[in-house]
């Protein structure tokens, strides 16, 4: 029987997979842009993928102190407003001739910031519009939606790009993030905000309440490093495969399409399995079989070979990996949710969000220079190897069990 979580919900719901679609629709937009039209050498392409990362998660972690104690729809509207006008102009400054590399950086780092705001603001108001029981439920449309627009998006981002050229592609995405705050702006019902003297300023140990929170419930904190780790080692190959696909192997554009696009189904698959198989196996038992099972099977790629055997190899591969995300980011999500505080759930969010993105960009550089000093093969197989121990760091049933720490104050529902 599905679940019904309300209009609110729906209309967030909406908003999120819009803005997604967007988002991958655009996906490669940036980099050919800088490549074609601007004609950046290839270490500058590279630096504005990994500097815009970085600098968005430094210039977003004070912003979580900021979103907690303000209600949270206008929070998210403001912050798709801010994406909107960002990405708009950069096919305005195309057309009058002065677009520049600095302007897509400056771009990517205020996009990157007001991601982090709103996935924070996003994440508190889900746990006021959906009861506890049901947040497995929501995290998991959450889930699904986002691997189905990762493997439709960029196909049909390539023919929009095909068709009207990469700035035109970053329009669509701008239009994404105005559909998007729409869709908030449609959200009926009270908002929630943590309360806040003011006449007490910001202050910088404000700034530490999420990392505090996190580190004092064992659960979360073990969930958090073990999280950040997979990620991060993740996304440092990503590159790198795309080099050994592209430049070694010589696939072709539809073959390497193939290789990321049909896994990403798995993850839809994953996400709609994954409160089934927590309600019939218990939700530790789930996250635990499938916390292992995605640190396992990205060792597989380091038997990626050419040709239609090497092929088949990262498919299978990537679709038993992001089969298993999809089934354990929700319950992940949901843990963190359930274990934060209503005053306390945008500055831990955002805090997670910055730091996992901050270990991103350094793996990804790390990553780079030992697949200059070895090979990206060798890489990816060092990454696999690491990753092996990842489960490690996974949460026991005695954490989970014990009761998360105590709130220092409680969330105020606005009418």
């Amino acid at each position: 029987m599905r679940v019904q979580l309300g209009p609110g919900f729906g209309w967030l719901w909406s908003a999120y997979a819009v803005s997604t679609y967007g988002t991958w629709i655009a996906f490669g937009a940036f980099p050919l842009i800088a490549v074609r039209v601007l004609h950046s050498p290839a270490f500058a392409v590279s630096l504005l993928e990994a500097a815009g990362l970085a600098v968005a998660a430094l210039v977003a972690l004070p912003l979580g102190p900021w979103v907690e104690h303000r209600a949270k729809r206008p929070v998210m509207i403001a912050m798709d407003l801010i994406r909107f006008v960002a990405m708009a102009s950069v096919p305005i400054a195309y057309i009058l001739g002065l677009l520049s590399y600095g302007q897509l950086l400056v771009v990517s780092v205020i996009s990157g910031t007001a991601s982090i705001a709103f996935t924070a603001a996003s994440g508190a108001h889900l746990k006021y519009l959906v009861p506890s029981d049901h947040l497995l439920v929501a995290n998991g449309r959450f889930e699904g939606t986002s691997w189905v627009a990762t493997a439709a998006g960029p196909p049909l981002g390539g023919a929009l790009i095909g068709l009207l050229g990469p700035v035109i592609t970053v329009m669509a995405d701008a239009l994404s993030y105005l559909l998007s705050a729409l869709g908030v702006l449609r959200i009926r019902g009270g908002d929630v905000a943590a309360p806040r003297d003011r006449a007490t300023r910001l202050r910088g140990a404000d700034l530490l309440g999420g990392w505090r929170f996190i580190l004092r419930d064992r659960a979360l904190r073990r969930l958090f490093l073990n999280s950040i780790l997979v990620s991060g080692l993740i996304m440092a190959t990503v590159p790198l495969l795309s080099v050994l696909l592209l430049g070694q192997y010589h696939f072709s554009a539809w073959q390497y399409g193939l290789a990321f696009g049909i896994p990403a189904l798995g993850g839809f698959v994953g996400a709609r399995l994954s409160a089934r198989l927590a309600t019939r196996y218990g939700r530790h038992r789930v996250m635990i079989v499938s916390g292992r099972l995605r640190s396992l099977f990205p060792l597989g790629l380091a038997f990626v070979r050419p040709g239609i055997p090497g092929l088949l190899t990262v498919i299978i591969v990537e679709g038993l990996l992001i089969t298993c995300m999809g089934v354990f980011n929700p319950i992940c999500t949901t843990e963190r949710l359930q274990r934060t505080h209503a005053d306390h759930t945008a500055q831990v969010i955002s805090t997670w969000g910055a730091i996992s993105k901050l270990l991103q960009a350094a793996l990804m550089v790390i990553w780079g220079i030992l697949a200059t000093l070895t090979s990206p093969l060798a890489a990816i197989t060092m990454s696999g190897v690491l990753l092996l121990a990842t489960p490690l760091l996974l949460p026991k049933r005695i954490h989970l069990s014990a009761t998360a720490p105590a709130a220092s104050t409680e969330d105020v529902r606005i009418a």
